[in-house]
């Protein structure tokens, strides 16, 4: 994470932390930095205007000024289990941070009650692990910036057979599974829409090629999976606040990367 990244995100965590704050040794913990490095942070960020408040003593930090923070979070004990479990399932390589991190906000600004009541309720559930093969995380980025920035990739991919190919591909999902997580994409050497999985994607760089415009990429699919969007979550829900439209079931349009 650059130094602009991370002021932006020292004042978010600021904001969730709420009057209680955090301490120097906690964010550095939390950014993987060194304290100095963090006590820098905040006080450029005081130069820059932003309303930093400092509480001496042993359960003393930084917070922010309360009309920055959260308000108390109206979430059920129900609500926020179900929160929790749906944001501990994020284990991706991809994602684990940012679910750890929203989860944090969640927790810090929630009503001492419910939050004792949410633990209370979470601890009696268990999740499944399935180890699944992870991607390299560099690499793994790169692929989202992709998919995010409708951008180019130059990949190096080996097949199940251990053939190696390096190919351009213009990215379209990211698919995340029990078994694993791949990448839908076009591919120029194959003139067709293939998947890849991402842990056999051993580089990815983006080129300065564009992609053919428009090119309507169908849904995603990947052979013995069911697909469904999760982006459905933040539309205003009619009759059903679960994930519609329907799943996307098993097809051939996508074809095994190779």
């Amino acid at each position: 994470m650059n130094r602009i990244d991370r002021l932006y995100a020292l004042v978010e965590e600021l904001r969730a932390a709420g009057p209680r704050g955090r301490t120097a040794r906690q964010l550095a913990g939390h950014f993987e930095v060194s304290v100095r490095t963090i006590e820098r942070d905040l006080s450029a960020l005081g130069q820059a205007g932003v309303p930093l408040a400092t509480k001496q003593g042993r359960a003393g930090g930084y917070s922010v000024d309360r009309s920055m923070s959260l308000p108390p979070l109206n979430f059920t004990s129900r609500e926020a289990t179900a929160i929790a479990v749906a944001l501990s399932r994020s284990d991706h390589v991809l994602f684990a941070r940012d679910a750890r991190s929203a989860l944090q906000k969640i927790v810090a600004a929630m009503p001492e009650r419910t939050l004792e009541e949410a633990r209370t309720a979470a601890a009696k559930v268990r999740l499944l692990v399935q180890p699944v093969p992870d991607p390299d995380a560099g690499v793994a980025e790169t692929i989202w910036r992709a998919v995010h920035g409708n951008h180019v990739l130059r990949i190096a991919y080996t097949d199940v057979g251990g053939a190696e190919t390096e190919r351009e591909v213009e990215p379209q999902h990211v698919v995340v599974g029990p078994n694993g997580s791949y990448l839908t994409a076009w591919c120029h050497l194959r003139q067709e829409e293939r998947v890849f999985r991402m842990d056999r994607i051993t580089a990815a760089e983006r080129t300065p090629t564009l992609p053919r415009s428009p090119r309507a990429a169908t849904d995603p699919q990947v052979d013995g999976h069911v697909t469904k969007l999760p982006e459905s979550a933040f539309l205003a829900p009619k009759t059903d606040i679960g994930l519609s439209p329907a799943p996307a079931t098993v097809g051939s349009t996508h074809h095994s990367g190779g």
